[in-house]
């Protein structure tokens, strides 16, 4: 059974370059092939079916292509690579190269749309539509508030919802940090001050919950939830921090000088069939200072 490849999108800006390079790296730490993929787009009002990818375009033909190629000449060693070219629109195009690839990587914004925008559509879509992990590269430079600097070394973080966990992000997460070499920093956010109304109307009353507790019940919570995951993966110093506030909010702050941030994606819902990202998600895409890593829900068991 073949390994599913790395695939890095690229459209030649520095954004995806940079992708490129973090999507090398990950493929040669996983023993994986990567795929350098090159969406050319056209104009959707000038095609009969804007979604349809068009026939694909000689990759030996591509500037785009071709400047990959010289930049994974300079750095030298690696996986096997392989290089595709298609037409279409990228933000449709994208989410489908994850149907075979155990990964997939992009750059936040790409050399389309606005430049205030902190998040190209191309990527949004592809974290929210995509098959497989989306692991998407921000620009150098984004600055975080963080109230006590992390401690030295290689650092993967992860969100943990102790209501609602996630298994394929917490699987996600420890693999990628057995992969680093790395610890695991595990947030799992409670919210605080907690505030109840009473009567009169329109008062609020001091909550009567003491907040060390909702912070141990959290921990512990988490920490059984890890359970599983530390044995497949004893090597890992997975470490839980039950904080205060919202979990978006917490993540953007521990993503200061990290390897990696890895949230969950979604599921689907009854009433809302379609694939969403979600806030925190959203959020922590919008401005986490490291890579973050998107990962879809474990399809529902029979």
């Amino acid at each position: 059974m073949s390994t599913l490849p790395v695939v890095a999108a690229i459209d030649g800006s520095d954004d995806s370059l940079r992708a490129l390079d973090w999507a090398h790296d990950a493929a040669r730490r996983r023993a994986a092939p990567l795929r350098v993929a090159h969406v050319r787009q056209y104009a959707a009002w000038a095609q009969p079916d804007a979604l349809a990818v068009g026939p694909p375009p000689d990759p030996d033909d591509d500037p785009v292509l071709d400047r990959a190629r010289a930049r994974l000449r300079e750095a030298g060693g690696g996986p096997d690579a392989e290089f595709l070219g298609l037409e279409g629109v990228p933000a449709a195009a994208l989410p489908e190269l994850g149907a075979e690839a155990q990964l997939l990587v992009l750059g936040s914004r790409g050399r389309g749309g606005f430049a205030s925008l902190l998040l190209g559509s191309s990527s949004l879509a592809a974290a929210r539509d995509a098959e497989c992990p989306v692991v998407v590269v921000p620009r150098p430079g984004r600055e975080v508030h963080t109230a006590a600097p992390a401690e030295p070394g290689p650092r993967v973080v992860v969100g943990l919802h102790v209501d609602s966990p996630d298994e394929a992000t917490l699987d996600f997460a420890f693999t990628e940090a057995a992969l680093r070499d790395a610890r695991l920093q595990v947030i799992a956010a409670y919210p605080w001050p907690v505030q109840t109304w009473m009567a009169p109307p329109g008062q609020v009353v001091a909550p009567v919950i003491d907040e060390v507790a909702v912070a141990s019940e959290t921990r512990v919570l988490a920490d059984g939830l890890l359970a599983p995951h530390r044995g497949r993966h004893p090597g890992v110093r997975a470490e839980t921090q039950a904080v205060p506030g919202d979990a978006a909010g917490n993540l953007v702050a521990a993503s200061q000088d990290a390897g990696l941030v890895v949230v969950g994606r979604h599921r689907r819902r009854l009433l809302a069939p379609a694939r969403m990202m979600g806030s925190v998600a959203h959020a922590v895409l919008l401005h986490a200072a490291a890579p973050v890593a998107v990962v879809p829900p474990a399809p529902p068991e029979d």
